[in-house]
Parts: C-alpha cells; structure tokens; sequence
C-alpha cells in the first residue's frame, strides 16, 4: 500500500470527528472532580458526582478523563442488572470472560481495583443504578476497594442520591455540568468545522437556538459543514447562512387539508 493511500484524508463534508477532544469547561470540571478524589485524604469518602442536563457534554467529559486517567468506564443500560454490572466492569479492569456468582465476581473486581494508585472508576447514566436498587453493590465496590469511583447522571441524580443516606453521605464532591458558552461553541466549531469561518454573531445564535447543550451544537456544526459542501461557501455569517439549523424543538402538528 503506497504511502499517499495511507495518509488521513479530511472528509468533502468539511466535518470530522476531531482527534482530540476539545478542552470545554466541563471538560476542565470534571478533571478538577477527578483530581479531587484521586489526591483526597485516607479518611475521606470515595464518591464524586457530575450531573446535569442531557446533552451538555458530561459523557464527553466522562471519556476525556478516562483517556487522562486510563480508568475504567461503563454505561449503564437499562435493561442491566448487578450481575451485568459487575460483569462490566470486570472486563474492563481485564478479566476476559468474567464467571461466577455476582458476590465471587464482585469479591474479584475489588481485589483487581484495590491494586495502588488505580486509576478511577467512572459509571455514566447512574440514575440507573438508583431507580434499579443497584446502587449499593456500587457502594461495596468502593468501600471494599478504595477506589475512587465518578457518577455521572441527569440533573436529578444529587436528589435520588438523597435517599440513599449510605452513598449520599459518602460523596466528597459534586460537579454540576454547565451549558456551552460562546468560548466552548468556538472550540467546538475550531475542533469539528476546522475548515469553516463561521462569524460570531452565527455561532452565538447557533449556541442559543442549541440551548447550549454541546450536542446539538455539533449536530448544527454538521449542517454548516454540509451547506458548504453543497455551495462552496466556507465563511459564513448571519446574513449569508442559509443552511439548515436545528433548534431541537419537535416538528409542529400540520392541518390537514
């Protein structure tokens, strides 16, 4: 295979997923989390929690520090139970084919987390765990372990955690996801668009009519990279754009004639 057939070539679209993720201030939020529990005291709890709304980048986030920290990260699914969790993870810490009882499989994952300086354990959608009443063979897990583990869930995760005294009193710090400002909806655009010079008053509207939710706004950077593929037109400003944005709103129910 020739040298030339090898080399990365930029999409036509002039949208690309970039190949590192760009430093938003979640981003930033949750390394300081992780930090926190890494370097905490002997005698402090092992919980850190980052909730907040759908789409303001937390899992994006969550995968920006797992590739820091080289730690395990799993996403809970809805049809999991504590058996399906603690296979997960096994097989993330390296256990190919994890077997078992769910207590000899759970008494295996603390030991492999217990190992010094273990990077943290990062659980995304955790809501999960507490509507499911698995929360507590999380609780376990570090307890037995030490480990620091990092909750990520919706905006009302910190309030499910309430009822469940054991764990709520255990979390040492809380990280609230914020939505996109400006300076995020720029390095997004530099970081997913490279090839686009969007102007600021359109990448303010497209944070605005995106609610600030990072997903949308690098779905509405996919419809600007696509209207200039189709017209050739790379700078773009609210008097010239003409493409597609989405504001995420559901379509409106249409009379019929």
């Amino acid at each position: 295979m020739s040298e030339t057939s090898t080399q990365h070539k930029r999409p036509e679209s002039g949208f690309e997923r970039p190949s590192s993720l760009a430093p938003l201030k979640n981003v930033a939020e949750m390394m300081r989390l992780v930090n926190r529990l890494r370097h905490r005291a002997y005698h402090q709890p092992g919980f850190g929690v980052m909730h907040g709304y759908s789409g303001y980048g937390k899992t994006y986030s969550a995968v920006y520090a797992q590739n820091k920290t080289l730690g395990p990260r799993v996403e809970v699914g809805d049809s999991w139970t504590k058996k399906t969790l603690v296979r997960a993870i096994l097989r993330e810490v390296g256990v190919q084919n994890p077997k078992g009882t769910v207590a000899d499989m759970t008494e295996q994952l603390i030991g492999r987390l217990a190992a010094p300086e273990h990077p943290p354990l990062f659980i995304d959608e955790a809501d999960k765990l507490v509507d499911k009443s698995m929360i507590e063979i999380v609780r376990e897990i570090q307890e037995g372990s030490q480990v620091a583990v990092i909750l990520i869930g919706e905006e009302l995760l910190p309030q499910k955690l309430e009822r469940i005294e054991r764990v709520h009193n255990r979390v040492l710090a809380w990280a609230t996801a914020q939505p996109c400002d400006i300076e995020d909806t720029i390095k997004l655009a530099k970081a997913f668009c490279p090839d686009l010079n969007p102007s600021m008053d359109l990448l303010e509207h497209v944070r605005r009519i995106s609610d600030g939710r990072a997903r949308r706004i690098v779905n509405n950077l996919a419809h600007m990279a696509e209207h200039a593929r189709i017209t050739g037109v790379t700078d773009f400003s609210m008097d010239n754009y003409r493409g597609e944005l989405d504001s995420g709103k559901s379509p409106s129910r249409r009379a019929v004639a």
